[in-house]
């Protein structure tokens, strides 16, 4: 790989790359050189079909020679007919398509300023309670509900109106409500922030603990959501319901595409005018979702997700026991699982690379697994050996 010619034309927001990808089928990846990798990144949760399913490809290219862009000022079938079938996932209410997670929150948060801004008092309610170790994304609205200063670094002062809690504390939310407060954003499950699951409790508290309040409940599920946790979205085994989510990442299977849902009773809340976007919800972007639907239904992904995840989180969890020095704690569900190292997990992740294993820390020195939801047994199999061979050596 000719490093400098990439830091030469790219801007340096990303560190120097350790290897140059040039090809992907299923769940490997290839480098330039012609080395193969397991690919337990999936783009980050983006590409929860593994690479160039057939049936994902066909119907992109069917899409692109038929219609790619379509201005929102009309109508598109597709995304009338995405919506449809979202709302027949999640339950009555409205969709709103745009192209990335970090949009969909900023479009909860909007949402959450309308409707604090809609109340009868002469207090303006603009607070809203965010998770420690929560992260939901880079742009500024979207980075003032994220705490972790490696990220705000630079950029302040942010947006004023965000108070951090404890993650599974109810108290410590109930503590922070006042009458400015409008709502609370949390994530089912923390990705960048280290794969800590929201319990089930915790949700339906803090879901009881909004409508007692008059707040809006957001649930950001960009990471968690589009069946990666062993249900269609992470918070969906809990029994709640949200006001309104925010979905990305794996919608696409590797096309840009984010939306939000929001319920029948809030939907209303945005109006001609109030909010916009030039690519969300295009033919194409509509027709790459459609598709990942399509094989999540036919290939029944997510009771895969369910089976493919508990193998491994079993193996990791006896990757725990043979090294307790080097390992905390097993953390996640389905596909999203995270290792709670004792150190720094650099040097494994680069380790694990040289052997043919791609993964991607997270916050609190964490190891985070994200395999497509077609990855097969051999395949676990297959990274519970590389893990445990570079696990040996930095034991030794």
């Amino acid at each position: 790989m000719d490093l400098s010619r990439h830091q030469s034309f790219l801007i340096g927001n990303y560190a120097p790359p350790a290897i140059e990808i040039v090809k992907g089928l299923g769940s490997k990846l290839w480098d330039k050189e012609g080395k193969e990798y397991l690919d337990f990144t999936s783009g980050i949760a983006v590409t929860n079909l593994g690479h160039s399913h057939p049936i994902w490809v066909r119907k992109v290219q069917q899409q692109t020679a038929q219609l790619a862009h379509c201005s929102n000022l009309f109508s598109i079938p597709e995304q009338v007919r995405l919506a449809e079938r979202m709302i027949q996932k999640i339950g009555p209410g409205k969709m709103l398509f745009c192209n990335s997670g970090a949009e969909a929150n900023e479009a909860l948060i909007k949402l959450a300023r309308l409707h604090g801004n809609g109340n009868q008092s002469d207090i303006p309610k603009r607070k809203i309670l965010v998770a420690k170790n929560g992260f939901h994304g880079r742009t500024i609205g979207a980075l003032s509900a994220t705490e972790s200063p490696k990220y705000r670094k630079g950029f302040e002062p942010l947006l004023n109106d965000f108070v951090f809690c404890r993650l599974n504390n109810t108290s410590d939310f109930e503590s922070n409500i006042d009458e400015e407060t409008c709502a609370v954003l949390i994530e089912s499950i923390q990705g960048e922030g280290g794969l800590h699951v929201s319990t089930d409790e915790f949700l339906l508290e803090l879901q009881s603990l909004c409508r007692k309040h008059g707040l809006l409940f957001l649930l950001d599920e960009v990471q968690a959501g589009i069946a990666r946790t062993g249900e269609f979205l992470g918070y969906q085994k809990s029994g709640i319901q949200p006001d309104a989510i925010a979905m990305a990442k794996g919608l696409g299977g590797g096309f840009p595409i984010g939306a939000i849902w929001a319920n029948e009773e809030n939907a209303s809340l945005f109006t001609p005018g109030s909010h916009g976007t030039t690519f969300g919800g295009s033919p194409l972007a509509c027709s790459a979702a459609h598709a990942v639907l399509d094989i999540i239904e036919e290939e029944d992904l997510i009771n895969r997700a369910q089976e493919m995840g508990n193998l491994l989180i079993d193996g990791l969890n006896r990757l725990t026991t043979e090294f307790p020095d080097c390992i905390a704690e097993v953390r996640g569900r389905g596909l999203m699982v995270g290792l709670q190292l004792k150190f720094d997990p650099t040097e494994l992740i680069a380790q694990l690379r040289c052997n043919g294993l791609l993964s991607v820390g997270a916050g609190g020195q964490t190891l985070r697994l994200l395999p497509p939801l077609t990855v097969t047994e051999k395949e676990i199999e297959q990274c519970l050996i590389i893990l445990q061979a570079c696990l040996s050596k930095i034991d030794s």
